[in-house]
């Protein structure tokens, strides 16, 4: 078995890291006190700075010393962190990222650009001058013996046997200590095996050390950052500081030895493993990356594998045989457990996505001279990679909308009552096994009469057409349509909202907005939880088969002959006081074979409306898995994919919204039967 290269290990790691700075920033860019934050900035970039100088990455590992160096400054406070230093940061954060995309083949960095954020950031470290030096100077010299404000702290340090195999040398570690101050370093070789046992690149030895220092707790910590993953590192205070101490930094109680103690590591004593820092240990040794493309085809092996259960079933259930039934019976619960582990595996957290956008809204705002925040809700709520992946585009879209024609400037928001502060407000939950998404800002609204009187002049609906709110509210869906009074940079050609809808609905999604004039928008993105392998309901018409997608099913109902002669053919069925319209798909699909005297309308939930498919039988659910139907059939707009039966037949997998669609299409360009309307037309009916 191989062993994975490191330096891909450090991109893989560097990339976490990046992403980690920049949710950060963003995060504490209005905070007045961020100590904290701050903290985990410095040692982000520490890690960065360490791990790429280990392994070559010489241009990060220089140019990431002077961020270092200036968020040190303002952990010492002789920096305030402003909002200035804050996009300095963020700069910074992405020439990072240039310079690591530099390493894998990327486009070369802009001459002088390195150069100029250095500068800039020597200018922050310039405020400093006159200050009292700082505490962690004392990293630049070993001191000669203990002075006024010095602590001797005791240490234990026993690292990863496999620490050197992952590029890290102990050695090197026990030096930076050294730096620190005075530093007596005692080896502990009692794990050592015979000579003939010992393999190489692994460590036997342990520490223990005595350092006197004026820097405090911190700095200590921040020379095992690269350690902590399954090593024991024991950190003690001895005593209390001298008087004349300006060790600001260590938080550490001054009390006597043995009774506070620092427990880094996972492995370092069981009174620690319940510790935040021993469950990310934990967690960062059980994760594994794993290519996407293999992810994919394991969920294709697995879709084959339900299929030849499925027709296994079919023939035990011919044959009825018990010796075969039970066990077919165990195949089909593992096959199951199976393919929801192997979806599982595919799940992914929105907050990736959402995370992204959060550096779209600031720089946006930036740009327009707006203030604006963005407050996310339901990031822990995970979704198939597939269909993550895929909505990416369609979420910049309305961010960048909402920022530039939802959200007002500040001065008109505080003529209007309203706080200078613009929200968006996006949000993720499960909502049965769909995952809805709402993007909700309290801007200046939709006005349905100027997007009507756009519309007409577009030669998009007549004059006098009678349309609803709801419906002048998606002419903004159609090509072209823009109610922008300038293009700008950001927004105003018309193209966004169409590429929103088009992506939405490949995804077998929807969308839909609600708004109030001066009150703010809201659109709604509802989207499978996986493209992959749906639960469907089996119907049959004819002697044909077709898939209804179980989540959009509420109930079947009967329809008899007599019922619909007494309808005077008019397609609506009463339920429970409820006039729900319905499509005959015999009609629709042309169907010549007899049919039943008693058909059953099987009632989807579609959008904010119910519909009834009348199909002539029922058979049951059945775990499909969706395959595409070719590239011949992409404008048929009622069947979003196809499945293979157990007995090799295919059957069509019905899309509820392309049904109504097509319906009401065709109703209103007479190209159906006379006793075929579309759902809308027949409930006014």
């Amino acid at each position: 078995m191989s062993t994975p290269n490191p330096s891909i290990t450090f991109l893989h790691e560097a990339e976490d890291l990046l992403v980690q700075i920049e949710e950060i920033i963003l995060e504490i860019h209005s905070q007045d006190a961020p100590s904290e934050p701050v903290n985990q900035l410095f040692r982000a970039f520490h890690t960065i700075k360490g791990s790429g100088a280990m392994f070559g990455f010489d241009a990060v590992a220089e140019f990431t010393h002077h961020v270092e160096s200036v968020l040190d400054k303002v952990r010492e406070g002789e920096i305030p962190f402003s909002d200035e230093l804050s996009e300095l940061v963020l700069a910074s954060k992405d020439q990072i990222k240039k310079l690591l995309d530099v390493s894998q083949g990327g486009d070369p960095v802009e001459p002088g650009s390195s150069e100029r954020i250095i500068a800039a950031l020597s200018e922050f470290s310039k405020g400093s001058a006159g200050a009292p030096p700082p505490v962690a100077a004392a990293s630049a010299h070993r001191s000669p013996a203990p002075a006024s404000g010095h602590q001797q702290f005791s240490i234990r340090f026993k690292p990863n046997p496999e620490m050197m195999a992952f590029g890290t040398n102990p050695v090197s570690l026990l030096n930076e200590l050294r730096g620190l101050g005075e530093c007596t370093v005692s080896a502990n070789h009692q794990d050592v095996p015979t000579l003939a046992d010992i393999v190489r690149d692994r460590c036997y030895l342990s520490w223990d050390i005595q350092l006197f220092t004026t820097a405090g707790i911190n700095a200590i910590r921040d020379v095992f950052i690269f350690a902590e993953d399954g090593s024991q590192i024991d950190i003690e205070a001895v005593g209390a500081p001298e008087p004349a101490s300006a060790d600001s930094s260590a938080n550490i109680s001054a009390v006597p030895k043995g009774q506070e103690k620092t427990l880094t590591p996972a492995k370092a004593e069981p009174a620690a493993k319940d510790s935040s820092s021993s469950k990310k240990a934990s967690s960062n040794n059980s994760l594994v990356r794993v290519p996407s493309d293999k992810l994919d085809r394991l969920v294709t092996l697995v879709g084959e594998l339900v299929m030849n259960q499925s027709r296994l079933s079919q023939v035990a259930s011919r044959v009825d045989l018990a010796d075969v039934t039970a066990p077919v019976e165990e195949i089909e619960r593992l096959v199951s457990e199976l393919r929801d582990n192997v979806l599982g595996i595919r799940m992914t957290p929105i907050g990736m996505a959402f995370n992204r956008l959060k550096r779209l809204v600031h720089d946006l705002s930036g740009e327009l001279g707006k203030q604006i925040d963005l407050i996310t809700e339901g990031a822990e709520t995970e979704l198939d990679k597939t269909v993550l992946d895929q909505i990416g585009d369609p979420l910049v879209h309305l961010i960048r909308n909402s920022v530039d024609h939802g959200i007002e400037s500040a001065d008109d928001r505080e003529l209007h009552g309203k706080q200078r502060r613009g929200r968006i407000r996006l949000a993720a939950a499960h909502v049965g096994s769909h995952v809805v998404i709402t993007i909700e800002d309290d801007g200046r609204g939709l006005d349905p009469d100027k997007i009507r009187a756009k519309a007409i002049s577009k030669n998009l609906i007549a004059p006098d057409a009678q349309l609803s709110e709801k419906e002048i509210f998606n002419l903004i869906f159609l090509p072209g349509f823009s109610t922008a009074a300038q293009v700008t940079s950001v927004s105003g050609r018309g193209v966004g909202m169409d590429v929103v809808k088009r992506q939405i609905d490949s995804l077998r999604g929807t969308v839909s907005l609600a708004s109030q004039l001066g009150g703010g928008t809201t659109t709604t993105l509802t989207l499978p939880l996986t493209l992959a392998i749906i639960d469907g309901l089996l119907v049959e018409i004819g002697s044909d088969q077709f898939i209804v997608p179980m989540a959009l099913v509420t109930e079947n109902v009967e329809l008899h002959k007599a019922d619909r002669a007494r309808n005077n053919s008019r397609n609506a069925v009463a339920v429970r006081g409820d006039l729900i319209p319905y499509v005959r798909l015999r009609s629709l699909f042309q169907v010549s074979e007899g049919e039943p005297d008693i058909e059953k309308i099987v009632i989807a939930q579609q959008g904010e409306q119910r519909v009834g498919l009348v199909v002539d039988r029922v058979l049951g659910s059945h775990q499909t898995v969706i395959q595409s139907i070719g590239r011949f059939y992409r404008e048929v707009e009622i069947v979003s994919g196809a499945t293979i039966m157990g007995d090799g037949r295919v059957a069509l997998i019905l899309d509820v919204a392309g049904l109504v669609h097509s319906v009401r299409h065709g109703a209103a360009h007479g190209t159906h039967a006379a006793n075929q309307h579309s759902p809308e037309e027949t409930a006014r009916r």
